[in-house]
């Protein structure tokens, strides 16, 4: 039965291995790097070429592996992205860093379910989507988010393309930004503050790195610490947003009980995110189990891209665009004021 199950599953996985290991490749060149482009990015991309060219002819013999890649890499790669954080990263940034995220994650998700239907006539789940990859680390927390809201392949490519789109410009927005600061004689906002603004902020984690090292190489490392206590709160969101979702569909359903799904991969994300605090592994060990999550994520998004047609994409029309607009929009000017807020209130 084991034997049967590689068989039919090994051309798929292979396939998505791959395109990440292709993306991983990409993402090493320079002009690639300067542009923010994560292998994450590059892998979808590539699979979507695929997808929309000669996978459908694949397709029979790989499909099998193809999915056990979206699903299954996936949350293995959720789990051991723990091992980028640790504790300490929290005391690094400090009660402010920790608050202005906490502020800024929420009120993004937040803002994103509530304009997203209301005003763009948006689905429940594509709203989630987009507001969650908007709202922690890009990419990441859109295929993190998808077995909660269980929004479908197409839609999570559309959410992770606003994130692309939107996360890219503000990579170069934020410099500019500073510099317009700084002409204008608002000197208090030095490297670190900016650094605190963009991790608190921007979108990926490449983009946060782009954009810090834009500015200063203490503002890089600030933003950096700032954007994984971002990452770090994925768990937690996840099982909150579990939790309502269960409660929500019981109530859709009087007279019925669902049980709470708890996304046990996001728990496993804590535990390895304390393993990471107490040392407990070698340096090379770690290291090796970090590019094994790369590879890992990149074959999940190059499995989302060979399932993603451009035709869906089109479907979808501007809506998405316009709620990452808006939510890129609050991202700028409402994570400018609730930093100088918290700044002031915590001074």
């Amino acid at each position: 039965m084991f034997i049967p199950y590689i068989r039919k599953t090994l051309p798929g996985l292979a396939l998505t291995l791959l395109l990440a290991t292709a993306a991983l490749l990409l993402a090493t060149l320079p002009a690639l790097q300067k542009l923010g482009l994560s292998a994450l990015t590059l892998a979808i991309v590539g699979g979507i070429a695929l997808g929309n060219s000669v996978y459908p002819m694949l397709a029979p013999r790989c499909d099998s592996g193809v999915q056990l890649a979206k699903q299954r890499l996936l949350r293995l790669g959720i789990v051991l992205f723990g091992l980028r954080l640790t504790l300490q990263d929290i005391a690094a940034v400090g009660p402010a860093g920790v608050l202005i995220d906490v502020v800024m994650l929420s009120s993004t998700f937040l803002l994103a379910c509530w304009i997203g239907p209301r005003w763009f006539g948006l689905e429940r789940d594509s709203a989630m989507l987009i507001g969650a990859g908007s709202a922690i680390c890009g990419a990441a927390a859109v295929l993190a988010t998808e077995p909660v809201a269980r929004g479908g392949a197409e839609k999570v490519a559309v959410a992770v393309a606003t994130v692309v789109v939107f996360g890219t410009l503000g990579m170069f927005l934020y410099p500019g930004l500073y510099a317009l600061a700084q002409a204008a004689g608002l000197h208090g906002l030095d490297s670190r503050h900016f650094g605190l603004f963009a991790g608190s902020t921007l979108h990926e984690v490449a983009q946060v790195v782009a954009a810090g090292r834009a500015v200063s190489e203490q503002a890089a490392e600030v933003a950096v610490i700032a954007k994984m206590m971002r990452v770090m709160m994925l768990a937690p969101f996840l099982l909150l947003l579990s939790a309502f979702q269960a409660r929500r569909e019981r109530g859709d359903t009087a007279g019925t009980t669902r049980r709470l799904t708890i996304p046990w991969f996001a728990v496993g994300f804590v535990v390895l995110a304390g393993v990471n605090s107490l040392g407990w592994l070698p340096p090379a060990w770690r290291a090796g189990l970090l590019q094994l999550d790369t590879l890992l994520l990149a074959a999940a998004m190059g499995a989302l891209g060979l399932h993603t047609q451009v035709s869906a994409i089109r479907r979808a029309g501007l809506a998405p665009l316009g709620l990452a607009a808006c939510l890129c929009g609050w991202l700028i000017v409402g994570g400018a004021l609730v930093n100088a807020g918290v700044g002031v209130l915590l001074k």
